[in-house]
């Protein structure tokens, strides 16, 4: 298996598998953010076209990473519920529809659905999962399948479940929601760069993701695609260069009462961030460079003997089929103490998250053999 960590600042003594936290930065993206803050001391040397030229790469690259030809269908965002809030603000609705939710969903993407449920009388629809953790997430999937009428306006959903990695079959979702006259709206930040995602067999509305995770990016930045029933909708802020012809400063105060075609309206203000786009374009092409295909089989090589220790021990984890390999829920027998678990995992530098009732393990590239180990190690310590 090869070894990719020495293009990340991890030492050896650290067993970080919490990329689903937030992902260590490649050396790569380090030196992009680098060279970008320096260019401020040189103003003189940034030109006009320098305000579009990488965001117009960004929006290429993110476009790519999720199977469109259509660039232009790609907002710069600087964070998940900016481009949620960007939805609540068009979503064709009216009083009396319903927008559907999963049990526990990250509250980005529960918040708005809330208020904007009580300014236009809708209802927040949240789908719980069986109680039965046999056949858990196919159960789950059914529910939400089932739950969808025509009075659905909206399903928004990841594609992996934040807190255990349950899957959503978005594709089979996508489908009933658009027979029945609504949209789906995917926050794909847990997913998006390290699990592939393929909008010709999604059909999604909307498409959002985060950078600092699983894009391997910076922290507050993000890109989101809107689909064609978003094509004139209203942004957020009624930024400058969000209206048409913005590219000629020379002609700014002609004011311009058209916006940008697609979804480049609905750009975050000072988009050409010259810090944040250099990292998040530097990203993105590592991760096209890598492949999701790959990421996906080193993390499955790293995981194998965990998902046997859990078999054996009587831990739960989700079906191959309803979760993926970079992000791996596991539930505990009842005798097992979960802060006994912490402590030992703690104890040698292996680093997790815990949500909810689920240990959360997330590899990447930068994983090797030995943190793996360190952990099931850790395991069979609190388990004893």
């Amino acid at each position: 298996m090869r070894t990719y960590r020495s293009l990340f600042s991890i030492p050896e003594s650290v067993h970080y598998l919490n990329c689903a936290y937030m992902s260590p930065m490649p050396n790569a993206v380090a030196v992009a953010g680098i060279k970008g803050l320096l260019r401020k001391a040189e103003p003189y040397k940034i030109s006009q076209s320098d305000f579009f030229t990488d965001v117009e790469k960004v929006r290429h690259a993110f476009a790519s990473l999720i199977k469109s030809s259509e660039p232009q269908r790609v907002a710069i965002i600087p964070s998940v519920s900016y481009a949620i809030a960007t939805v609540a603000r068009n979503l064709p609705c009216k009083a009396g529809n319903e927008i559907i939710v999963a049990h526990e969903q990250f509250p980005s993407n529960v918040y708005a659905w809330q208020v904007l449920a009580k300014e236009r009388g809708l209802t927040v629809h949240t789908i719980a999962p069986p109680e039965t953790l046999h056949n858990r997430g196919a159960l789950w999937n059914q529910a939400i399948l089932k739950a969808i009428t025509d009075k659905t306006a909206l399903i928004a959903l990841p594609h992996f479940h934040w807190a255990d990695g349950t899957r959503f079959e978005l594709a089979a979702i996508a489908d009933k929601v658009h027979r029945c006259g609504g949209i789906l709206a995917v926050d794909g930040t847990q997913s998006i760069g390290a699990y592939p995602f393929d909008l010709r067999e999604i059909h999604a509305d909307v498409v959002i993701a985060a950078s600092y995770k699983w894009l391997m990016g910076p922290y507050g930045i993000g890109a989101a695609w809107f689909g064609p029933v978003f094509d004139n909708g209203k942004p957020l802020e009624e930024s400058w260069m969000g209206r048409l012809n913005s590219e000629d400063f020379s002609r700014l105060v002609d004011y311009q009462p058209a916006y940008q075609p697609g979804a480049v309206r609905y750009d975050v203000g000072e988009k050409s961030n010259f810090i944040l786009i250099p990292m998040l374009l530097e990203a993105l092409r590592l991760v096209q460079e890598w492949g999701t295909a790959h990421i996906q089989s080193h993390c499955r090589q790293l995981i194998a003997p965990l998902i046997n220790f859990f078999a054996e021990t009587g831990c739960y984890t989700e079906d191959s089929h309803w979760r993926s390999e970079h992000l791996l829920g596991v539930r505990f027998p009842p005798k097992v103490s979960i802060e006994r678990v912490r402590e030992e995992l703690s104890r040698r530098n292996v680093i997790v998250s815990y949500r909810g009732d689920a240990m959360r393990i997330s590899p990447h590239l930068y994983n090797i053999a030995a943190d793996v180990e360190a952990l099931q190690e850790g395991l069979q310590a609190a388990f004893a």
